[in-house]
């Protein structure tokens, strides 16, 4: 079982770039590929991309590749999701979460942090 706690969102202009934060408490964390999913209010749920602990594998959605880049850093048990050229688009609630790597599916969810921006 892990929590999640995400942080860095806020208001940017389109182009500009932010770096979102999620820390990570809990044991075993080594079983989890973590991941960032977005949503703005009344539509669903949109994959970003993900990355495990014990490898830093990455994989991102198409409509973020090329712009933004998730990381960890083992030592701080914390993750990063870095956007570059930012999209009025990008415009979301932005959601740090993760799944036991044996899973397709996240199992914990941060509190969500607000990214956006304008034109």
């Amino acid at each position: 079982q892990v929590q999640l706690a995400e942080s860095g969102g806020g208001l940017v202009q389109t182009g500009d770039s932010l770096r979102l934060s999620c820390e990570v408490s809990g044991r075993d964390l080594y079983r989890y590929g973590m991941g960032w999913v977005r949503q703005a209010p009344g539509k669903e749920r949109e994959f970003v991309g993900t990355i495990t602990w014990s490898g830093g594998y990455t994989f991102y959605s198409n409509a973020v590749k090329g712009r933004f880049t998730t990381s960890r850093d083992s030592a701080k048990n914390t993750v990063y999701l870095q956007m570059n050229d930012l999209k009025p688009e990008d415009t979301d609630v932005y959601y740090c979460a993760a799944r036991d790597v044996s899973r397709s599916e996240f199992d914990t969810w941060g509190q969500g942090t607000q990214v956006t921006v304008s034109s």
